[in-house]
């Protein structure tokens, strides 16, 4: 991975994964810690919607499913995505 201050040039700037806008590298480590806590948080959220998915799917194609009632479920599904993502925005960084 390569980090890149936003002072840099622009060839610098766009090969870089990581451009730092202020604070030379000391917001470094936070950037990283975000990084990593948006990767499991989507790790996460992908985990979830295949384990609701590989159940209510199967569930409703062989009938035992209301489709209201699927509906339903599929849109506290979303909400408890989006709630397992703006978590993200609730932790505290080091």
């Amino acid at each position: 991975m390569s980090v890149s201050l936003s002072e840099a040039s622009q060839l610098a700037i766009q090969s870089a994964g990581v451009v730092l806008t202020s604070h030379g590298l000391k917001n470094l480590p936070k950037a990283m810690q975000l990084g990593k806590l948006t990767y499991g948080t989507v790790k996460s959220n992908l985990f979830w919607a295949f384990f609701y998915n590989s159940i209510a799917i199967p569930v409703a194609a062989f009938g035992f499913l209301h489709p209201t009632l699927g509906a339903l479920i599929m849109g506290g599904s979303d909400v408890v995505l989006a709630i397992n993502s703006l978590w993200l925005g609730v932790r505290k960084l080091k």
